[in-house]
């Protein structure tokens, strides 16, 4: 059987589906170690797959950057932001990781390295070795492609396809911008690449491409710009399957109230950007407080009910809060969700055939706002910040509005003929 190294950056969002991944290799036999941050060691190593940490020097508690780079507080979330923890963050480590890369392969000569579109070292380590020794490399699309293409405007532009030439001229002329705009980031990823004894031959996210072996996208066709350029080892393989949190989820007492007649909206600011609930949860539950709906706001964390109640004063009559909510329990019951657009969540949600209201910002959320418009299963408010009667009056339309719930409900379809497990299975027993 083949031995796999999985990799991921040490944050929640991108370890659980590729932990996931990780043990459904091992489940069927295979000999799976998982490379990420010190903090999920236990975590990792109770689902019976091997574990190995980052350096020291370069694991970062992403639940606290602004502790290891204080300059990074000043910057608001958004474009600069994200620039700077691409580049001091995501390119900056890639010669520490690729060193400790390099002697855990010694030792564990994997067949196939597992890696997520954002942690880049994977990548360097299997261009700095012969071809004829180094593993394969499969990259899962853990958010929006990156990668250039001439039917899509650049990642970061949140612009939706435009058909016909007019169309690809604009991308071809943003696309240029874009790379020019990135040059100085560009460098600094040359740089790294080359202490790590590797090398890029273009874009840094064409590379991620054109390099990896396998390159699968976590969700459907349906959700995703069409790319008539993209290569054949591009492919989509559907979502992975949420984890399931009925085994453990005790109900709250108001739980029963969620299959009663008001319309359910559920209501959440994902698990990492949850630290300021004036963004999203407080205005939320502020426009909804008047409207004949239930409003479950999950926090997600578990100070999070005392920092809402904090954030939005006395909480309205319609609203019931939680910390940890599985959603594989909330959401088959819920009739919208309103969120701040995690990729993840958002798969999430459509498997279970739920519209969105998105109203994201940094990261790639406005990327996933605009594909949600797109793809006609929700509203995009174009802001992390919005004003309460944005979500109002966006939750009354897809409410009243039964065209998102049939779209919503014909993605649930298209995710069902995928069976992401066996894909990467598939691809990993290639040989």
């Amino acid at each position: 059987m083949p031995r796999v190294l999985v990799c991921s950056n040490p944050v929640g969002g991108h370890v659980a589906p590729l932990l996931a991944v990780a043990r459904d290799l091992s489940g069927r036999g295979h000999q799976v170690i998982f490379y990420s941050g010190a903090q999920f060691e236990e975590r990792v190593q109770a689902t019976g797959v091997g574990f190995r940490a980052f350096p020291e020097s370069v694991d970062f508690d992403f639940r606290d950057l602004d502790t290891h780079f204080p300059e990074r507080a000043a910057l608001p979330p958004g474009r600069a932001r994200a620039a700077f923890e691409l580049k001091e963050i995501a390119i900056k480590s890639i010669p520490s990781h690729v060193r400790r890369l390099q002697e855990i392969l010694a030792a564990f000569p994997a067949d196939v390295l597992i890696s997520e579109q954002t942690f880049f070292a994977p990548l360097a380590a299997v261009r700095a070795a012969s071809r004829e020794v180094r593993p394969r490399l499969v990259t899962l699309g853990i958010f929006s492609p990156m990668f250039q293409s001439v039917d899509t405007a650049p990642h970061g532009a949140a612009a939706a396809p435009m058909p016909g030439p007019d169309g690809v001229m604009r991308n071809v002329a943003l696309n240029a911008e874009a790379r020019r705009n990135f040059a100085e980031i560009q460098a600094v990823a040359n740089a790294a690449f080359t202490s790590a004894g590797s090398h890029l031959d273009g874009y840094l996210f064409d590379t991620v491409l054109r390099h990896s072996d396998y390159y699968l996208q976590l969700t459907v066709p349906g959700f995703e710009y069409p790319r008539s350029d993209a290569p054949s080892h591009f492919r989509f393989i559907g979502a992975i399957p949420p984890a399931l949190g009925a085994a453990t989820y005790e109900l709250p007492p108001w739980w029963p109230e969620l299959s009663q007649q008001r319309p359910v909206v559920a209501l959440t600011q994902g698990t990492f950007a949850n630290a300021d609930f004036t963004e999203l949860l407080a205005p939320a539950i502020r426009g909804l407080a008047d409207l004949d709906v239930l409003v479950v706001a999950a926090t997600a964390r578990e100070d999070g009910p005392e920092m809402l109640r904090q954030a939005v004063g006395e909480t309205p009559d319609n609203v019931r809060v939680a910390g940890f909510v599985p959603f594989d329990r909330l959401l088959p019951l819920s009739d919208v969700l309103v969120t701040n657009g995690g990729y993840g969540g958002v798969q999430v949600a459509l498997q279970y055939g739920v519209p969105i209201v998105a109203a994201g910002a940094g990261e790639d959320k406005p990327e996933v706002g605009a594909r949600v418009e797109w793809s006609g299963v929700g509203m995009n408010l174009r802001t992390g910040t919005p004003r309460s009667s944005e979500v109002r009056e966006a939750v009354r339309t897809i409410v009243g509005d039964s065209r998102y719930r049939s779209r919503a409900q014909a993605l649930r379809k298209e995710f069902g003929e995928y069976q992401p497990f066996d894909a990467i299975a598939a691809v990993v027993e290639a040989g």
